[in-house]
């Protein structure tokens, strides 16, 4: 029986040399029962996919210079625009000042020209600590290189001021916690 499997085996696989169809893939043949893959429609595939990819390059480029110049000139407007709050809440203190200088050339009542001219310090201190100004203290505090600016150097008047800030020539300044301007001091030594 065996012997006329191998018979039957040979006979068909006589008959399928002269055929030349190769049912398994893995199996060398030219000629495959499922559909040939040709070089050509590879090829039309590779460029279709290069020209999807071109073309979502091309998009992304353009989007990127779009957000880049909306940036640029959102920045640009920023800035020119930066200090208008601040401008607009120091014209009432501006008002202020107009109005004492009438007053000072009106009223020879030094009283009265004192306290109206402590009103528009005082508004107009007021306007900076809205807008996140501090006054920084240093009298009394331990010289620091980070905040203050020694202008000079005098004998302390006891020991326990060396090394600290005897006098304030210029005040320092913090906007929002941030050291803007540093304090101009005398430092005891």
């Amino acid at each position: 029986m065996e012997e006329q499997e191998m018979t039957n085996n040979a006979e068909i696989t006589e008959k399928m040399e002269g055929m030349d169809i190769n049912a398994d893939e893995n199996a060398a043949g030219t000629t495959h029962l499922n559909e040939p893959v040709t070089e050509e429609s590879a090829l039309e595939k590779l460029e279709a996919e290069l020209v999807e990819q071109k073309d979502k390059y091309l998009r992304l480029m353009a989007e990127f210079d779009n957000f880049r110049r909306r940036t640029a000139k959102e920045r640009l407007e920023l800035i020119q625009t930066a200090g208008k709050d601040v401008i607009v809440s120091l014209l009432d203190v501006l008002d202020d000042c107009d109005r004492a200088e009438k007053q000072l050339s009106g009223t020879d009542d030094i009283a009265v020209q004192k306290e109206g001219i402590l009103l528009v310090f005082n508004k107009l201190r007021s306007t900076m600590q809205q807008k996140g100004v501090k006054a920084m203290e240093t009298i009394a505090s331990d010289f620091d290189v980070e905040k203050h600016e020694a202008i000079t150097e005098i004998p302390a008047p006891n020991k326990a001021m060396i090394g600290k800030v005897i006098d304030e020539v210029t005040k320092g300044y913090f906007l929002n916690d941030k050291l803007i301007r540093f304090a101009k001091v005398v430092v005891g030594k």
